[in-house]
């Protein structure tokens, strides 16, 4: 496939660049882990996603998908924050996971495609970094049906893909998922302009930064392989927990199939997925298949802990905090040295920490299907 050239746009005070693509040089895969374990913890959209209806603060704490809230991340030991880019209509790379945004006009709901408007459109949604200056009210349409007033704690602008390498600890690693909406059917055009939009940002930003590309839409996944070899991308699926007209989306037994054919280096699978049929990790295992999970189950530590022990590669999560505070301890060595901890306090730790046998192990994955099929 023949690659073209985009122009580089993100921060409006800068001139567009043309900048050929094939700048990108290939890296190799990722390290998936910093830790000795190997076990990734990735931030999901940041420091946790909002969720306005819920009655967990926690989810309500920090914007989500802001330059705040993947800083806020960076606090804690994780490797990976993952954050979804759509392509404006004037070819800008911003971060946003919502199909639509809204605001109220005249007393009325004002809903928009985020891919109809221009970056200057786009920006003038919520809190505006020039001081003194007034943003549209930002709603968000909850899952049922309701139009919520977009209230968090600590509140921050949108942002685009560049600003977020400029102004994000250089140390985190992005999962960058290309948002595409399943009510359309994209032409190829179509997918390759807007993934050369974001590879322009990311072969100019980049640097050393760790980047894994995901996808829920498996053409974007197999051209943004083609269209470059030096990240790798992942396929996202559901694992069959919800039902496609695309059948490469209803299993990760087509997850694997199509990550064979394209060359795909890894899957990101809804938990309930994976538990639901633990037998496809070996299967990945056996194809050199990275395999990453998101969803709630992934906010409980015990969950994350059998993902562990089950030889899941890392999770991406909203409660950082609390994930990143268990698997500090599940992922600790059998003996730690530390002279502030008598050696009673550590075995006592030890003792605490769970220890299947490999016959519990194998009782617990035959049950643990049958738990989660609801």
């Amino acid at each position: 496939m023949a690659l073209k050239t985009v122009l580089v746009a993100d921060v409006p005070e800068s001139p567009a660049v043309a900048l050929p693509i094939t700048r990108i040089q290939p890296k190799g895969m990722v390290e998936m882990g910093r830790g000795a374990s190997g076990f990734v913890v990735v931030g999901h959209r940041g420091k946790g996603m909002n969720v306005l209806a819920s009655s967990d603060r926690r989810l309500m704490a920090v914007k989500e998908n802001s330059v705040r809230s993947f800083n806020a991340a960076a606090r804690f030991p994780i490797d990976f924050i993952e954050f979804d880019v759509q392509v404006t209509k004037d070819d800008w790379a911003v971060i946003f996971h919502d199909n639509f945004i809204l605001t109220e006009e005249d007393g009325n709901i004002d809903e928009k495609r985020v891919t109809d408007l221009t970056l200057e459109e786009f920006l003038s949604y919520g809190p505006q970094k020039e001081i003194g200056k007034m943003g549209k009210t930002l709603l968000r349409k909850a899952k049922d049906g309701r139009v919520l007033n977009w209230n968090v704690e600590d509140d921050d602008s949108l942002c685009t893909l560049q600003e977020a390498f400029q102004k994000v600890d250089s140390h985190l690693g992005f999962n960058i998922e290309l948002k595409f909406d399943d009510d359309i059917i994209y032409k190829e055009e179509e997918l390759t302009h807007a993934l050369e939009v974001i590879l322009q940002v990311v072969s100019h930003h980049a640097n050393a930064r760790p980047i894994i590309f995901s996808s829920f839409h498996p053409d974007a996944a197999q051209l943004m392989r083609k269209l470059q070899s030096a990240y790798p991308v992942f396929f996202l699926t559901d694992g069959g927990c919800e039902v496609y007209s695309d059948i490469r989306r209803n299993s990760l037994d087509e997850a694997i199939k199509l990550c064979l054919a394209s060359g795909l280096q890894g899957i990101v699978s809804e938990a309930r997925g994976i538990f639901r049929n633990p037998s496809a990790i070996s299967r990945m295992k056996e194809s050199n298949l990275h395999i990453l999970t998101y969803g709630q189950l992934n906010n409980v530590p015990e969950a994350v802990y059998m993902q562990h022990l089950m030889g899941i590669n890392g999770v991406i999560v909203d409660l950082i905090e609390e994930i990143t505070g268990a698997v500090s301890e599940f992922t600790s060595p059998a003996i730690r040295v530390d002279e502030n901890l008598s050696k009673s306090t550590v075995e006592e730790e030890q003792a605490n920490k769970p220890n299947f046998s490999q016959l519990e192990l194998a009782f617990l994955l035959r049950l643990i299907p049958q738990l989660v099929q609801h």
